[in-house]
């Protein structure tokens, strides 16, 4: 790959810088996506901004940060010239929330063709420290917030016969890491609901996958977690290194297109942690 550093040793050549930005190929040309938590630096923005790069039509993208979601809006505008892009605040742990959001997605997109449920709240705690609230809080936020979207979302894709539900889970729904029970019981959760909604809802026409990501490097991640545990989770990868966030948007980007029309229930990883 072009640019790329090879490190080697008797045993081992592995890649340690990212590949090239890919360009967009059209993939989602016509079609309108609804990003949930899109307005920070981490998957969910690379996601939104790689579905205007791809031709989206029209482009929701919510978030719970007024500033940063101004931001976001017009950063996507700026980068892709799409106009159709607009922002909305919602905490998916609140269903009125929750609902506004949904409505103001079909009303200004004129339907949903894609959501993207990104929203996700993590941590690093000890089971013995973790108190009710801490793990509550990742649940409803992590796994109930996807539930809640999907509920509010499918009623409209299913009376289209049309639509697909992206969910963002984790290697760690299926492996185990220290201080990260919440979390992980959060992600293995997502994984499970992805697999059990996508059998309702392909009797309607709509597909719902996952990705599961490990480790894709952002500044919310590094706020979040110690410098000593990121750097030791990428020296785990396959690749050497941590992912690029539009990495991890590209598969999404993949999972929404029309490439993976028989996919449906899915949780793909975008990692070697499953090798």
């Amino acid at each position: 790959m072009l640019g790329a550093k090879l490190i080697s040793t008797t045993s081992e050549i592995r890649m340690t810088t990212a590949p090239k930005y890919v360009e967009g190929h059209n993939l989602l040309r016509g079609k309108s996506v609804l990003v949930t938590a899109a307005a920070g630096a981490g998957i969910g923005f690379s996601a939104a901004l790689r579905a205007a790069e791809e031709g989206c039509r029209a482009l929701m993208i919510s978030d719970i940060h007024p500033r940063r979601l101004d931001e976001a809006v017009a950063n996507i505008k700026a980068q892709t010239g799409l106009q159709q892009v607009f922002g909305q605040l919602c905490d998916v742990s609140q269903e009125e929330q929750v609902q506004v959001l949904i409505n103001a997605a079909e009303d200004k997109l004129a339907g949903v063709d894609v959501l993207i449920n990104n929203a996700g709240l993590g941590g690093q705690t000890a089971v013995v420290d973790m108190s009710d609230e801490q793990w509550s809080k990742v649940m409803d936020i992590t796994l109930t917030g996807t539930f809640r979207m999907t509920r509010a979302m499918l009623p409209f894709m299913q009376q289209r016969k049309a639509g697909v539900i992206i969910n963002n889970a984790s290697v760690l729904g299926w492996r185990a890491q220290k201080e990260q029970a919440h979390y992980a019981a959060a992600k293995a959760g997502v994984m499970a609901f992805t697999r059990c909604s996508a059998l309702e809802a392909a009797e309607h026409g709509v597909r719902i996958n996952a990705v599961s990501p490990s480790i894709a490097l952002h500044e919310f991640l590094k706020k979040a977690s110690s410098a000593d545990v990121l750097e030791q989770l990428a020296s785990k990868e396959a690749f050497g290194r941590a992912a690029e966030v539009w990495e991890i948007a590209n598969v999404m980007m993949f999972l929404a297109s029309d490439y993976s029309s028989y996919m449906t229930g899915e949780v793909v990883s975008v990692s070697s942690q499953r090798a």
